[in-house]
């Protein structure tokens, strides 16, 4: 007889979540790094980024189809299995390929850990989903956190002001998601599951099909491009965007994802007393503001920009997610991981697209005559700063059609009864 222990399941999620975290926090610390060292462009660098981002929506997509069928279990042992090889290759990697592999390879594990959790948490508390999942994605930002500290302290400790510093240490830092890979790896399994909350209650997967083609997901579905972009953009690129504030920029990316770990501890009474879609509709607000007030100052002042984008974008994913698992339970775990990897495929794109436009806006803000070879350090970091701006501006215009996208979706649900547990 299987026995469900829900404290040591959510405990062993939260770590799986806090290795997917530390991927990105570590990656974005060292980025300008493995830029210096295997001589890669920006282009090339938005491109290997973009990898980890359609690499998760491919794992998250796929595991949501087959989690009802192989079970939450043997989801997260591929992820382990996935993350291991991935955290290795990464850490021996050699030049572009390498990395362009390696960070497939991790972007399936991070994808693979949200297709297993999302669900399993959902099963867990099902009288509580939404708070829960502001629990467990708040180690999300935690890991980032963790993972540019790591960065920032190694660097300090072990670079001596070397510039550039040397790649062994880089490597080290990749090396630190090691342990909590192992961890998460030995606990998970040597504990029972649950099966998902549409399998315990009977909901057929004709039913299941019929709740996804319903406009309210489609919906939801669209929106959740745009929150997922606004942030995990803006924060995968702090380093190189607001280099112009100052030389430990990643600090910002700190700053912001220490805000986010602290609105979604303290999700509960915000989610029960103004409900998902209305935190995010304020969400939506803040984060326009924050990215305004990142673009117009500078010096110190921008950390009150990021102190609104911070709050903005704590509460967007498990919001998103909560919303659905809340209001469209019949789409099961099918539901919530295509959320999810619809978020992370929007972003791949932005990436893709926003790397090659970088170049060229850099090159635009260049003296004439000038090209990215040919221009002095000091020229380049100019052209940099300023086409970073630019990259804000366009960003900016998403958070600000979520306002009134998510304007809507709180005008419609007042007119709309909750659905009950499973009877949407």
């Amino acid at each position: 007889m299987k026995t469900i222990d829900s404290n040591k399941l959510f405990t062993a999620s939260c770590l799986s979540l806090l290795v997917t975290s530390l991927s990105f926090g570590i990656r974005a610390g060292i980025l300008n790094d493995q830029a210096a060292i295997f001589n890669l462009s920006a282009s090339e660098i938005g491109t290997i980024t973009a990898t980890a981002f359609w690499g998760f929506p491919l794992a998250i997509i796929v595991g949501g189809f087959v989690v009802d069928i192989i079970g939450i279990k043997k989801l997260l042992v591929s992820a382990f299995i996935f993350h291991l090889i991935g955290i290795v290759l990464t850490i021996f990697a050699n030049g572009y390929w390498t990395l362009f592999l390696s960070t497939l390879l991790i972007g399936i594990a991070n994808g693979t850990v949200e297709a297993s959790c999302n669900p399993l948490v959902a099963s867990l508390f099902t009288n509580n989903k939404t708070t829960k999942l502001n629990h467990f994605h708040l180690w999300f930002p935690a890991g980032i956190v963790i993972g540019t500290l790591v960065v920032f302290g190694l660097d300090s400790a072990l670079a001596h002001g070397v510039t550039p510093k040397p790649y062994w240490i880089s490597q080290v830092e990749i090396a630190v998601m090691l342990i909590p890979t192992l961890i998460y790896g030995y606990l998970f399994s040597k504990l029972d599951f649950p099966v998902t909350e549409r399998v315990a209650a009977g909901v057929s997967t004709g039913d299941m099909y019929k709740a996804l083609a319903s406009p309210l997901f489609i919906f939801m579905i669209i929106c959740m491009f745009g929150t997922a972009i606004t942030e995990l953009f803006t924060n995968q690129w702090t380093g190189i965007l607001f280099k112009k504030v100052t030389d430990n920029a990643i600090l910002i990316l700190t700053f912001v994802a220490s805000l986010q770990v602290l609105g979604r501890a303290f999700a509960s009474p915000i989610v029960h007393r103004l409900a998902p879609q209305g935190v995010l509709f304020i969400s939506a607000i803040l984060s326009a503001v924050g990215i305004y007030l990142m673009i117009n100052l500078d010096g110190n002042a921008i950390f009150l920009g990021a102190f609104f984008f911070g709050l903005g974008v704590a509460f967007f994913w498990p919001c998103m997610i909560g919303f659905v698992s809340e209001n469209l339970p019949r789409t099961g775990a099918v539901g919530l991981n295509l959320m999810g990897g619809a978020g992370m495929f929007g972003v791949s794109i932005y990436m893709i697209f926003m790397g090659g436009y970088y170049d060229r806006l850099t090159v635009k803000h260049l003296p004439a005559g000038t090209g990215l070879t040919t221009a002095t350090a000091s020229q380049l970091t100019d052209a940099k700063n300023l086409a970073g701006l630019d990259l804000l501006h366009v960003t900016l215009l998403i958070p600000v059609a979520l306002i009134v996208a998510f304007g809507g979706l709180v005008i419609y649900m007042r007119s709309r009864k909750k659905a009950p547990a499973m009877a949407a």
